[in-house]
């Protein structure tokens, strides 16, 4: 799977982050979501999927390779 984040749609919540946190993090001045792994492996799959499924903004899209 790949993720797909649209930066300009993030609101900052901090969902993404706290959920899946080997997959996403937030920058420190404005809070706005980091991808750390692009293409998350299986063991990272549900936290991925997971994220998606809170983003208040649906900024985060995974799409099946």
């Amino acid at each position: 799977m790949r993720v797909e984040f649209d930066e300009p749609k993030c609101v900052a919540a901090g969902q993404c982050a706290m959920v899946a946190p080997g997959v996403f993090d937030q920058r420190d001045e404005d809070g706005v979501a980091v991808v750390l792994v692009a293409e998350p492996g299986p063991e990272l799959a549900d936290e991925a999927q997971e994220a998606a499924a809170v983003c208040p903004a649906a900024a985060i899209r995974l799409v099946e390779q």
